[in-house]
């Protein structure tokens, strides 16, 4: 088989097909871009999860009435609790330094919220997060504490809300994905159709079935890697445009973490194989299906 036969023919259904070409790589990118950004998004889940589940506090707020003796008793009883890893005590002026620290990036919070708003607290690390509702029973209601407040709901309800738009990107792209192997099929189907003559000769003179259909397969696999390389070319864009700017004042917090450049490349021979796979298997069981000659 002549590599340099395929290839002519590839440049040659291209050419013949170009509007449909550029809308069956636009649609491919598309799709594999919202596949990329699910994938990025699952990826950021996974290592917040990671860094955030070792740093979850447990935070006992006390109330401004709170006396020394009932910080004494509270303090007592961590120490002799058997789900207390360690702790600390953070006064009321040590909280708000905290708190200007961790929204330096929000000024208008910052300004907005008085010192006296913040209680002293014991901020406690656990031997198990996981146990957290058995700790909360524990100083719920004593003397002196305000209430009993666990990090990792606060974190919980933000992975769901980050899982949530994992889960809506990667259906979305199910769909567009649909999509793009219907118009894959029917640009391949009229590829196949305008070089009917030429494929038939072939035939006709000994030409083998696949001979005749691989470049086809291969026009629609070239597609699907100039998707796959818009797509991440748009990945990169969002990341620049939109991520880095629009939610910078999140990230400097620390609330959320960047999407850096090494997230993008990991993906993106993921994408570019799905692109290729996609296109390529598209195209092969459309000439199955619907080309005999």
């Amino acid at each position: 088989m002549r590599a340099s036969f395929v290839l002519s023919e590839v440049r040659t259904g291209l050419r013949r097909n170009v509007t449909m070409t550029i809308a069956m790589i636009l649609t491919t990118a598309i799709s594999l871009g919202l596949l990329g950004a699910g994938l990025l998004i699952a990826r950021e889940i996974n290592q917040m999860k990671a860094l955030y589940y070792n740093k979850i506090e447990v935070s006992v707020f006390l109330k401004d009435s709170s006396t020394k003796a009932q910080r004494a008793s509270l303090e007592t009883e961590l120490k002799q609790s058997p789900e207390v890893s360690s702790f600390i005590y953070e006064n009321k002026a040590q909280a708000y330094q905290r708190f200007k620290k961790l929204f330096s990036q929000q000024q208008s919070l910052v300004t907005g919220t008085p010192p006296s708003y913040l209680p002293a607290s014991f901020r406690v690390k656990l031997k198990n997060p996981e146990r957290y509702p058995i700790v909360a029973k524990e100083f719920t209601g004593k003397p002196g504490v305000d209430s009993v407040q666990d990090q990792g709901q606060v974190l919980n309800r933000l992975f769901s809300l980050l899982n949530g738009l994992r889960n809506a990107t990667i259906t979305i792209a199910v769909v567009q994905a649909l999509a793009a192997l219907l118009l894959i099929s029917n640009t391949i189907q009229m590829a196949a159709f305008s070089r009917r003559t030429e494929t038939g000769i072939m035939r006709l003179v000994g030409a083998s079935r696949w001979y005749t259909q691989l470049p086809f397969i291969v026009e629609a696999a070239f597609a699907g890697l100039i998707g796959a390389i818009l797509a991440v070319g748009g990945l990169g864009l969002a990341k620049t445009l939109f991520v880095d700017k629009t939610l910078s004042g999140v990230i400097k917090s620390g609330i959320l973490r960047p999407i850096d450049w090494g997230s993008i490349l990991v993906i993106s021979p993921v994408l570019a194989a799905v692109g290729v796979l996609l296109a390529g298997i598209a195209a092969y069981f459309t000439l199955r299906l619907y080309v005999r000659s």
